[in-house]
């Protein structure tokens, strides 16, 4: 069977996903979210001329007789007249009539009397005009944006109290394999901890969705059909194990007597190749291998980009940075790799062990180098694309 190129699964995937519907949710539970329309400003920011510094408000090239002052919230009443200055503080209304802001170090004063000591200031100078940020009308923020913890004091600033979201995805975590125990305390010889859908799960938890994690399930027909009996409002479904071609790999024939029509299967990446895409009604599906290594990086190239979509976002593929290799890297073949490496000063350094079991090392990378497939080798302190996944860089 023919490997398909990662980025024609991941448009495939993508093409699966419906946004789901929008909802009006208050800012402070918005983090996390996309916003499902562009955000239009209610109001200008500053809405009045404000003082950038501590000083004086004042008009001209002095001398100047001090009137009075204006604070933060506690404007100046009235307009200046010619000679006359207020004593002004930072983020505070400027009145009318004055036209820019002596600096304190820069005022010498004596009782009410105003001068200047030096570095006289230009016309217009530390003064924050009004609507310098953003004026009322203005598209503040795209449709399909991330609601970050800027851009939701950047809605408040702009008049809003609640945003235009999507409601939460449902996802549903299914680990199968006879081989797996969901006790990591205790454990027989001949079985593994179920760690799949806790680092799935935690993986998705930056995102706002509910996860409901399920198994470890059995490999066979009756227990694999009572777990997706489960899973029946799902808005994505996310399987770990069973997806290869071993005979007691049956979890691609349980999701077609489930119902679900598979999409494609079997993708030319390294590691992570037996990933399968389906879809039955409203529900996406993505059927990651088991072993664990694989399981992150296929979750981290399709997982996390389906449930991006599913919140509307507008470019929900993960993007590299470019850094320097630490040393050569040799030819790949015909698979795309995603190799597991540290950061450091002269950039990113390749892990010694890339074996798709070795959780050990998948701990101590701080991101993934991506190489294409059938390409040449580079030396030492060439660029290469370079994925952070570790403390919470995973978008």
């Amino acid at each position: 069977m023919t490997l398909l190129p990662l980025q024609d699964a991941q448009s495939r995937l993508l093409d699966l996903v419906t946004p789901l519907p929008c909802r009006a949710m208050p800012l402070s539970e918005c983090l996390g979210h996309f916003l499902a329309a562009d955000l239009r400003a209610r109001r200008s920011q500053p809405a009045s001329d404000l003082s950038a510094m501590d000083g004086f408000a004042v008009e001209g090239g002095g001398p100047w007789r001090i009137v009075g002052s204006s604070r933060a919230g506690a404007p100046y009443a009235g307009a200046l007249a010619s000679g006359e200055a207020v004593r002004i503080s930072t983020g505070a209304a400027v009145p009318d009539g004055a036209d820019r802001i002596l600096i304190k170090e820069s005022a010498a004063q004596e009782g009410t009397a105003l001068s200047i000591l030096r570095d006289a200031p230009a016309a217009g100078r530390h003064i924050r005009r009004a609507g310098f940020d953003f004026a009322a009308g203005d598209t503040v923020l795209r449709s399909g944006a991330a609601v970050t913890p800027a851009a939701i004091a950047l809605a408040a600033m702009a008049g809003h109290s609640q945003l235009p979201v999507r409601r939460r995805p449902i996802v549903a975590i299914l680990e199968s394999g006879d081989e797996l125990s969901s006790d990591p305390e205790s454990c027989s010889a001949y079985q593994i901890p179920s760690s799949n859908g806790l680092m799935l799960a935690a993986l998705l938890s930056h995102l706002p969705c509910e996860i409901r994690r399920i198994g470890p399930v059995r490999d066979d027909h009756e227990s694999l059909a009572a777990a997706l009996d489960e899973v029946q409002d799902c808005d994505l479904l996310v399987t770990s194990g069973g997806a290869s071609v071993g005979d007691h790999d049956l979890v691609g024939p349980a999701l077609e007597a489930w119902g679900a029509a598979t999409k494609f299967w079997r993708v030319a990446i390294k590691p992570g190749k037996p990933l399968m895409a389906a879809r039955k009604e409203g529900c996406v599906i993505i059927g990651l291998p088991g072993n664990p290594v694989s399981s992150f990086v296929t979750a981290y190239l399709f997982v996390l980009p389906a449930m991006r979509a599913l919140l509307g976002s507008a470019s929900p593929l993960p993007r590299p940075l470019l850094l320097q290799t630490t040393v050569d890297l040799p030819a790949t073949g015909s698979r795309r790799e995603f190799i597991r490496a540290r950061l450091t000063d002269l950039g990113a350094m390749p892990l010694a062990e890339q074996d798709s079991s070795a959780l050990l090392n998948l701990t101590r990378a701080d991101g993934l180098i991506e190489r294409p497939e059938n390409c040449a080798g580079v030396k030492s302190g060439a660029h290469v694309p370079f994925y952070p996944v570790q403390n919470g860089a995973i978008a």
